[in-house]
């Protein structure tokens, strides 16, 4: 696992954040990624644990691969931040969605280079509002605790103090790193295809692919890929429909296996003669120049570590190639051709990545290798440089996603994934430890778990986690433990659940899926609340409603099925009739094949920071609270039953009974969820 600029602790470094005694311990790790938390990296003994016998939780097994977690964040970004896609292209970061490819980094031999990366989850939330003005005019709107990259390492965008101390901030001056400012006049995922451009397209990729002979154009070849051939094809129908008349033969058409002549339309529609789009046009627009660009480049382009190269097949096209590129503003140089006198060869575009990536927005080939910065080294420049941070003083909707390599480029910057921590999405207390802050990582829990499943006295009971912490909490992300958990469980013949809100689950739907043809395998999505606003004040670190329903949504697309816990239920803010009804119509759309409804139980530690919450939002329901959880920690028993009552019928009106939810290892029936027993301290945590 690769932690960029991470910290090992000593004795004499945070003394407060080691655990005492922890058997096992290979180091503890800070890094900037996860501000305030500290991560114990364990060899574990054993981690297939039994549930001891008194507990009335409705399973004997589970597996953590954390003690702790580190399930929130502080969230980033405002929506039109332009995030820079793994092809080149950019998307504003509130459109983004789990799946897609962007560009990040990642520390190659010493040196940070460009990498394509997977976003594994998405969020929302409101923040102070904090204005970076650069110096090439490029305006970045963050909240105050985000981090980018400069020159220094990690600096944040405002000061303030972190649990690991006064954190760095940007100051005018600080030199950000990233492939520069995107192109100012393409805010779009792709340039518009003009009738300019599809005719300079056409025109760069046949000169540049092929060459004339008895006044025909031998095109295709066989260098010219499907991409580009199925542009060609569509721009070529595209420009027929301008032709009235063409001649009674043409030249073979894109797509046909060789080259060759054959019957032409005598009408408008068909396929445009090649002789009509290779002609030279008595002026050359913008348009046609960056289709021109992108034609060539697919046609004789060639990508290394973001420095492009462009070797045409002639140097007539050498020379339109390189006054294309003069026209758009693109620096460059031109190699002569040594076989053919003073004749140009290749052309080579300066300015690394930067530049390569304001010529895919400019240009837009169509081949995606040729779209692909990866390999690059990442450096900055002038125009990144630091003018100003203000504080707007307004709230304002802000983004964040998790990545692969914990980072993407936003608005032409390296911007981390947004890991802080300033309030709590999990909040309970371990043995000499807060549960948010200082997270145990069993590192060795495949390996552990594949033997201890060998044993003969192994029975192959049913195995549950998400029990007591989310596995698939932000660190999962960087640590990657599950896919080693869960081929171990499969490959043993040991039937396993996992109940979870982390959307990174959805990176190993392909691993859940193969482990479901041999082992019974239960998924549980936890959503609790509806209402977008309290979401945020409640949960402001966790995945949002809606991306937690397209998770049940990915989980059901992908043949599995998948009970959601609406837990927990808060007494007397999300219990009412309508609340629970719009809730589950909303999990049932999502493909849901069962729910289970608990209410909100507060253990010490939880009770506190809850009811601390409850008088700063909602100071009228601390006495009723107080009334409720008079016994502890369960909610009165009367309150259950009358919560039991009002669910049923829902539950049969949605459709989310006629099967059993099964969650956790164990089957539950919607009454048992809600009857009059307590359930257990570990079956449930607050937020």
């Amino acid at each position: 696992m690769r932690w960029s600029g991470q910290q090992v602790l000593d004795d004499g470094v945070g003394a407060e954040a080691a655990l005492p005694g922890m058997r096992g311990l290979l180091r503890s790790v800070r890094t900037p990624e996860f501000a305030g938390v500290v991560f114990h990296e364990v060899e574990a003994r054993s981690v297939l644990n039994r549930v001891p016998g008194a507990s009335p939780v409705p399973f004997r097994w589970t597996v953590n691969p954390y003690r702790g977690c580190s399930h929130a964040c502080v969230y980033c970004l405002a929506g039109p931040t332009r995030v820079l896609l793994g092809d080149g292209r950019t998307r504003p970061i509130s459109e983004l969605r789990v799946g897609d490819s962007v560009m990040g980094t990642e520390l190659v031999d010493g040196h940070r280079r460009y990498v394509r990366t997977t976003v594994l989850a998405h969020w929302s939330t409101t923040k102070p509002a904090h204005r970076v003005r650069l110096a090439g005019g490029t305006e970045l709107v963050a909240s105050g605790e985000h981090r980018f990259l400069t020159e220094q390492g990690w600096r944040h965008v405002s000061g303030g103090w972190c649990r690991s101390g006064r954190r760095s901030r940007l100051r005018p001056g600080s030199a950000l790193l990233g492939p520069g400012p995107f192109d100012a006049t393409t805010g779009r995922e792709r340039r518009p295809h003009t009738a300019a451009y599809r005719q300079g397209y056409l025109c760069g990729l046949v000169r540049g692919d092929s060459v004339e002979a008895d006044g025909e154009w031998r095109f295709p070849s066989e260098h010219v890929e499907l991409e580009a051939l199925g542009r060609a094809h569509h721009f070529l129908a595209e420009a027929a429909q301008h032709v009235v008349e063409l001649p009674s033969t043409v030249a073979v058409p894109v797509g046909a296996g060789e080259p060759g002549r054959i019957p032409a339309p005598v009408r408008r529609g068909g396929i445009a003669p090649i002789t009509d789009v290779v002609r030279w046009p008595q002026r050359a627009g913008d348009d046609w120049c960056a289709g021109f660009l992108a034609g060539t480049v697919d046609a004789r382009g060639s990508v290394v570590r973001g420095e492009l190269w462009i070797r045409p097949a002639d140097g007539g096209t050498a020379r339109r190639t390189a006054a294309a590129l003069r026209r758009l503003g693109f620096r460059f140089e031109v190699e002569a051709d040594p076989g053919a006198g003073a004749e140009p060869g290749a052309v080579r575009l300066l300015g690394g990545p930067a530049a390569l990536l304001r010529l895919l927005q400019v240009a837009d080939p169509a081949v995606s290798r040729h779209r692909d910065v990866g390999g690059a080294p990442v450096t900055g420049g002038s125009a990144l440089t630091v003018e100003s941070v203000q504080p707007l003083g307004v709230e304002m909707p802000m983004y964040d996603i998790t990545t692969g390599t914990g980072d993407f480029v936003a608005d032409g910057v390296v911007s981390h994934n947004c890991f802080a921590r300033n309030t709590h999405t999990y909040l309970d207390l371990d043995a000499g430890a807060d549960f948010d802050s200082q997270i145990v990582v069993k590192v060795n829990v495949a390996r552990v778990l594949e033997r201890e499943l060998r044993s003969a006295k192994w029975e192959r009971e049913p195995v549950a986690m998400g029990t007591n912490t989310d596995p698939y909490q932000r660190a999962e992300g960087r640590y990657r433990l599950m896919p080693g958990v869960i081929g171990a469980l499969a490959r043993s013949g040991t039937p396993f659940s996992l109940l979870t809100k982390g959307t990174v689950l959805t990176r190993d739907l392909p691993e859940l899926v193969a482990a479901g043809a041999d082992v019974p395998v239960g998924l549980g999505v936890s959503v609790a609340l509806v209402d977008p606003s309290l979401q945020r004040r409640l949960e402001p670190g966790t995945p949002s409603p809606a991306a937690r329903l397209d998770l049940v949504r990915r989980i059901t697309d992908a043949g599995l099925s998948c009970g959601v816990m609406v837990a927990p239920v808060l007494p007397l803010l999300t219990d009412s009739t309508e609340a629970l009804d719009a809730l589950l119509a909303q999990v049932k759309r999502a493909g849901a094949n069962g729910a289970s409804v608990l209410a909100l139980h507060l253990r010490p530690g939880t009770r506190e920071w809850f009811l601390a919450w409850l008088a700063r939002e909602y100071p009228r329901l601390v006495e009723p609270y107080a009334r409720l959880y008079r016994r502890g920690a369960y909610v009165d028993p009367e309150y259950r039953r009358a919560l039991g009552e009002r669910v049923a019928p829902l539950l049969r009106r949605h459709g989310l009974t006629g099967a059993a939810t099964t969650v956790r290892g164990h089957t539950r029936s919607a009454q048992e969820a809600t009857g009059p027993q307590q359930p257990s301290g570990e079956q449930l945590r607050l937020l």
